[in-house]
């Protein structure tokens, strides 16, 4: 048996078959309620009429006088104890009797029947334990007065009706278990059988995620299983495509963790070099040593971080408080445009908001927004801060083109927010990871074709509430 499939009465299928019983047989229950006291109506009004012919048959007998042995034959043709035709205006009243008619129980009138009335009576009639006497007053259209009235008993009543409820109970099984077989042929193999073909293709696809002959095929139904299987197989194809990222990203940690050894070693030769230039002569030498060798510093922690970002605990932290202006200030140091170009920084943080949080990390997330203004065309990146309740929000615009349609659908997302040629897309994923790291986060603010925004989040900043002290 398939891992997949149930229990007979466990799975889909037998609870379908269960409920739709169930459903049928109840709305033959209340389709019994209205038929048997229909049932219980028809059988007095035929005694009624049953009484209406005697009655008549007596009127053409001599001084409509019949003797005592052919009256109890009428009547027990009839099935009555009496039959009264009550008196008029121009008639007296009239019947025949039995020698002793026994004492009246119930008065039941068909003249002027009730649907509810009809139900609670026949209800009385089937669960009455005790033969009872009925006084029925009933319309016969053939007689003066129009009514005939008789005296019967409720035992043939009830008998008559108990074989009618085991008939319907016959017919309602009948209708109940057709119905059930065809709504359950018809529901497993329009939803049943479809559903357990998406539960076998999920359960192959979880045994293998990046086998593409595992995956659920789309269907063109129109209808909600069309619809599950076709976002079942984008669901199938988004989780492959994430697999196969999650693979690439684990690749490019191990590369970047095999070449971090000898890139280090580069570094301190390179940085060697530097202390050397430090000590140079030449005024103008001396004056750039220290951005090249802060430019090497930021290369080898830059490999740290990025082993960092590939771990799965995140980024390490080391917190201090600095001047958000002085960090914004040393942007110029690290974005220039390309050669016949212009690029400018614009400085606007008010010089006494400070910033708590990992300066490197944060200078990374700067830059790589720098870098991307300028990659995308930009001529200015204006930075400005404001202190808000518990959070320091800062603003970096750009005068460039604006975020294409491609970049935006995979915002954040590496190597797929690619807003241009020769990208990667990991430039604005490490920003988010870097900030989210610091419980803040990375928003875009506005694009269009006159600029791009980003607002930078860092809550629990602290600087007014250290101000106001």
């Amino acid at each position: 048996m398939p891992a997949f499939a149930l229990p007979r009465f466990d799975g889909l299928s037998g609870r379908l078959l269960i409920m739709t019983i169930s459903f049928v047989m109840l709305v033959e229950v209340l389709v019994y309620a209205p038929s048997v006291a229909r049932f219980r109506l028809d059988w007095l009004e035929q005694r009624v009429q049953a009484a209406q012919l005697t009655v008549i048959a007596l009127e053409a007998a001599p001084d409509a006088m019949v003797s005592t042995e052919l009256a109890n034959r009428l009547l027990d043709q009839v099935g009555a104890h009496a039959i009264v035709v009550p008196p008029t205006a121009d008639t007296v009243r009239r019947g025949i009797f039995r020698d002793m008619p026994p004492a009246m129980d119930v008065a039941i009138d068909l003249r002027a029947p009730g649907f509810f009335p009809l139900i609670a009576d026949a209800a009385g009639t089937l669960f009455h334990p005790d033969n009872r006497v009925l006084w029925v007053q009933g319309v016969a259209p053939e007689l003066p007065g129009k009514r005939l009235d008789l005296l019967i008993d409720e035992a043939p009543l009830r008998q008559a009706m108990i074989a009618f409820s085991w008939r319907i109970l016959g017919l309602s099984l009948l209708i109940s278990f057709l119905t059930a077989a065809l709504i359950f042929v018809t529901l497993r193999w329009m939803i049943v059988r479809p559903l357990r073909e998406i539960a076998h293709s999920m359960i192959r696809f979880k045994g293998d995620p990046e086998d593409q002959s595992r995956a659920v095929p789309p269907s063109d139904r129109r209808d909600e299983i069309g619809l599950v299987r076709r976002e079942l197989a984008s669901m199938e194809e988004t989780v492959r495509h994430a697999l196969r990222q999650r693979a690439r990203l684990a690749a490019l940690g191990e590369a970047v963790t095999r070449i971090n050894h000898d890139l280090r070693n580069i570094l301190t030769t390179a940085s060697l070099v530097s202390d050397r230039l430090a000590q140079s002569d030449s005024p103008e030498v001396r004056r750039v040593a220290p951005t090249l060798m802060a430019a090497i510093d930021r290369a080898v922690q830059l490999c740290q971080r990025t082993l960092d970002y590939v771990r799965e605990d995140g980024p390490r932290l080391k917190r201090t408080r600095f001047p958000l202006v002085d960090l914004v200030g040393e942007l110029d140091q690290v974005l220039a445009a390309p050669a016949g170009r212009s690029f400018t920084v614009r400085n606007l943080v008010p010089a006494d908001v400070e910033m708590e949080a990992d300066r490197d990390l944060v200078f990374r997330v700067l830059s790589n927004l720098g870098h991307n203004a300028v990659a995308a065309g930009a001529a200015t990146l204006t930075v400005s801060a404001a202190e808000e309740t518990e959070r320091l929000v800062v603003t970096v615009l750009d005068d460039g083109p604006g975020l294409p349609p491609k970049a935006l659908a995979n915002l954040f997302q590496p190597f797929s927010g690619v807003g241009r040629a020769g990208g990667t897309g990991l430039g604005l994923a490490i920003a988010r990871e870097l900030m989210r790291a610091h419980g803040g986060d990375v928003v875009l603010a506005k694009t269009d074709a006159e600029g791009t925004a980003f607002r930078l989040v860092m809550p629990g900043n602290g600087t007014q509430a250290r101000r106001a002290a």
